[in-house]
């Protein structure tokens, strides 16, 4: 028996895993499961990337009232409460769905939902350091990774493909063509799921003796910290250029994000390539994701063999280059779609396609994603190098909203200069859009020490 086992360890095993997949699972459900979900209801794109990415800004302002998060109460209280609040949560937006005013009490409803998956964020990631030791921490950051990802393919793959196969009245024959009820029966499903993570770990958490609220903190001390730290974070050396590169290194990533799985979902009159919701799921929500996991695992042990400075070139290249592959399928794709000889899909979203295609989708989607979290991992491990020195914690919160914010602006705009360009000029123009982030990469890595990143 190993010495986690021993101690605090073995406890751990009981809830690390669930605590983050109920991490991921609301922050996929905002970010990526709206999106195809507003696709399918018949949102215009521009809308939907004006409304999904408004949904941001939960995680750009998190820092703004992490500390009140760190003083009052416990981080366990923050925990189950938010927990429950997503609950009720994912039950509003599955009850409104069915509405003619469905957009606006939903949206209300994901904002909910995407403040209390923020303040989560702050309160479970601080009770983990809390919980457990040192060594337990460095012993269990992959197991939580995993399990947050794990949550990904929940919502991305699984879910999509259950409200697929329930449009298709494969699962329950009455909701066959009730798109609207389909997808209230997926969120109705999150709702319980959210119900039950939350009892469970109402009785499963432990009670860490650190785990207290502190109450010697008075209101002017508060705010003195607060803007002591925001203040510290803003007289860091080369300042200009960390945000130079947080907010271009996915300049592109931001916008090809919001048009994807729309891009995948729009029939092939209006230049996407029409595949059933299912499909969707299986494509883009799990093998993508797998590859996305992949690309992460081997981006790491490479920076911890060369370390970042040797990397990060190549890492900006694998996020951005892959971009291509949309602006070929955008061109090449759509106008084969009546080429029958695989069969995908049943009643109105039946849709024909040649193998060869399907192949191209999916080689097409796991390559870029496989591009994607390979080139993440040098952006993570800069935003650490940047948080270094006193308040890493609040300075690495900083930088996480910096990255947020980066997505929220850009994605915010691009539904509309898509429609305004269509599907192929929109992915050139995404294109263009990675050479900032590239050219971000190389002033960095002038800056970087050699050994920084290594194992």
């Amino acid at each position: 028996m190993n010495e986690f086992a021993k101690t605090k360890g073995k406890n751990a095993w009981s809830w690390i895993p669930t605590l983050y997949f109920a991490q991921g699972l609301p922050y996929v459900a905002v970010m990526t499961i709206a999106v195809i979900m507003y696709k399918r209801l018949g949102l215009s794109n521009t809308d939907i990337a004006l409304y999904t990415s408004w949904l941001y800004l939960p995680w750009v302002i998190k820092p703004l009232w992490s500390p009140f998060v760190d003083l009052v109460k416990t981080k366990r209280l923050w925990v189950i409460l938010m927990q429950s609040t997503i609950a009720v949560g994912f039950a509003g937006v599955a009850f409104f769905l069915p509405t003619t005013f469905f957009i606006k009490s939903t949206l209300a409803f994901f904002w909910l939902i995407a403040f209390s998956s923020a303040t989560h964020d702050i309160a479970a990631d601080g009770f983990y350091m809390l919980a457990l030791t040192q060594g337990e921490q460095s012993f269990f950051v992959g197991i939580r990774n995993t399990f947050y990802r794990f949550a990904t393919i929940f919502g991305q793959g699984v879910l999509v493909m259950l409200a697929g196969l329930l449009e298709e009245g494969k699962i329950i024959p009455k909701a066959g063509g009730n798109i609207p009820l389909a997808w209230s029966l997926s969120f109705y499903l999150l709702a319980a799921i959210f119900l039950i993570l939350t009892l469970y770990h109402r009785a499963i958490l432990p009670r860490p003796a650190t785990d207290v609220s502190r109450d010697n903190i008075t209101p002017l001390g508060l705010l003195k910290d607060f803007f002591n730290t925001f203040g510290s974070f803003f007289k860091k050396n080369n300042l200009a250029l960390a945000l130079f590169f947080i907010l271009t290194y996915r300049l592109g990533e931001s916008q090809l994000v919001k048009i994807a799985t729309p891009f995948l979902l729009d029939s092939a009159e209006a230049g996407g390539l029409g595949l059933p919701t299912a499909t969707v799921g299986m494509v883009y929500g799990t093998i993508g994701v797998i590859a996305l996991l992949l690309g992460g695992v081997i981006g790491g042990i490479a920076v911890s063999r060369g370390g970042l400075k040797k990397w990060i070139i190549p890492m900006a290249l694998a996020i951005n280059l892959p971009d291509l592959l949309y602006v070929y399928m955008a061109s090449a794709l759509p106008e084969k779609v009546h080429v029958i000889a695989f069969y995908i899909g049943s009643g109105s979203s039946a849709l024909f396609l040649t193998l060869d295609k399907l192949y191209v989708i999916i080689f097409s989607v796991a390559m870029e994603q496989l591009g994607y979290g390979f080139g993440f991992t040098a952006f993570m491990l800069y935003l650490i190098y940047v948080a270094e020195g006193m308040h890493k914690t609040s300075h690495y919160a900083i930088g996480t909203g910096f990255m947020a914010l980066g997505m929220m602006l850009p994605g915010m705009a691009a539904g509309a200069i898509q429609e305004a360009m269509g599907y192929e000029r929109f992915f050139w123009f995404v294109c263009l859009c990675t050479l900032p982030g590239i050219l971000a990469s190389v002033l960095v890595k002038k800056k970087l020490p050699a050994e920084y990143g290594k194992k």
